[in-house]
């Protein structure tokens, strides 16, 4: 990152022990993703999962930026703001903790003057001070040219503290402040989030996996892989429900069970894309069966993203095939006949059942969420991308603004076998 006004490190002659000191540094031994973005930025959130590196990440930037280091900033920063969600967190975690500022500093430690609650850098005269969420009025009359907000989802009060802190944000050319947070669904990260002039960077736990202990990574995701909670500690994602979805995230996750006992019938519903190309909706396809005591169980969500139809046809039929299923189950809205002509193509052995839909998708829907509600159907998984889909399924019919194409296969899926029909589903071939 070139710095203007600084020189270029490819016109500096490196000795070799200067080589040796520079491969130390940050900018060389952190990730790409701990490092700040190259555009111009006020404000930069850092999601992360736990373990994943934001606390280093926060650490070497203010230690940087109040050394005045040229690859962070033009010039260093004197008045720096180091905000958690208590005292205690900022000195146990920002400061002292193994990540912490103190920890991180090689050129020059700073001072701890725990009374006074911060940290002074001798040669710079840098300082950076503590304050809690506990008490945003304790911002009120400082100013700063940089700040580090840790664990921003955690604050006891977030909208007022972030808020005085950028009152307080005025000193020098450029003030600015880093976040780093696993993300929880609080108004305040959505509202930063949604704000498209913050860069945001996320950050994995298994992405730092060599600075964890042996071992955690495979135990952890063994155990949290795909939940919610996983998801959102793990892989720093933002998870939340939707407020009129017919189903929650609690729901589905009380419904996992990954011991499937003998199945009666198994399907394979497919739900076309109405096209092909960058822009078409994914092809969901979904499996699912139903146990000796009418159980439901969806079983497999191996759906594509912007498929052609021999793909698409290709990954039902294997699936078909793999948990040996009694048919293929289509809908044929969009390509009517072409749907089993595509499949029958690839493999004319496959019994292929076309069902058009009559209704719109929240009313098909509702049925299937209300043998949810029961109790009656299990997930045998994780299926990350399709409890999206079913935790944020408006009642206009879309899931994020996109078709729900994943749900509409599970949908046709549990249709075929739990809700019944008058008569027996007729099997088409072609010949």
């Amino acid at each position: 990152m070139q710095i203007p006004g600084q020189p270029r490190l490819s016109d500096v002659v490196l000795t070799d022990q200067m080589a040796i000191v520079l491969t130390k540094e940050w900018f060389c031994e952190g990730r790409d993703a701990q490092q700040p973005p190259m555009a111009p930025w006020r404000t930069w959130l850092v999601l992360g999962g736990r373990g994943s590196g934001k606390t280093r990440t926060g650490a070497e930037w203010v230690a940087g930026m109040a050394t005045g280091l040229p690859t962070l900033t033009p010039e260093r920063c004197g008045h720096i703001a180091l905000v958690g969600e208590t005292l205690a967190d900022v000195r146990e975690v920002m400061v002292e903790g193994p990540s912490g500022i103190l920890s991180v500093s090689r050129c020059e430690r700073p001072r701890l003057e725990a009374t006074r609650r911060r940290l002074v850098w001798e040669s710079t005269g840098a300082v950076a001070s503590f304050f809690s969420s506990e008490d945003p009025d304790s911002l009120r009359g400082p100013q700063f040219d940089a700040a580090w907000c840790d664990e921003l989802a955690k604050w006891k009060h977030p909208q007022e503290t972030w808020d005085m802190l950028q009152f307080g944000l005025r000193l020098g050319q450029d003030p600015r402040a880093v976040v780093t947070t696993t993300p929880r669904p609080v108004s305040l990260l959505r509202a930063l989030l949604a704000d498209k002039s913050i860069p945001v960077t996320r950050m994995r736990t298994v992405e730092n996996a060599d600075h964890l202990a042996p071992g955690f990574i495979g135990m952890i995701e063994e155990r949290y892989a795909g939940s919610r909670l996983g998801r959102q500690e793990l892989d720093g994602e933002l998870i939340e429900d939707r407020a009129d979805a017919l189903w929650s995230r609690g729901l589905i996750e009380s419904l996992i069970c990954k011991a499937v006992p003998p199945l009666k019938r198994i399907v394979v519903a497919v739900d076309p894309p109405a096209s092909a190309g960058r822009n078409s909706d994914a092809c969901g396809i979904v499996a699912a069966g139903m146990d000796y005591d009418g159980f439901g169980w969806v079983l497999a969500d191996e759906s594509l993203v912007q498929a052609k139809p021999y793909q698409w046809a290709r990954a039902a039929i294997g699936l078909y095939h793999r948990l040996d299923a009694d048919m293929i189950i289509a809908e044929v809205n969009q390509g009517g006949d072409m749907v089993a002509a595509v499949i029958a193509a690839e493999d004319h052995s496959v019994p292929v059942r076309s069902v058009r839909a009559m209704r719109g998708k929240w009313l098909r829907a509702e049925p299937v969420a209300a043998l949810y509600e029961q109790g009656r159907i299990r997930h045998a998984g994780r299926f990350p991308a399709l409890e999206d889909e079913m935790c944020d399924f408006a009642p206009g019919g879309l899931s994020s603004d996109r078709s729900p194409d994943r749900l509409d296969a599970l949908v046709w899926a549990v249709n075929e076998l739990m809700l019944g029909r008058d008569s027996k589903p007729r099997i088409r071939r072609l010949e």
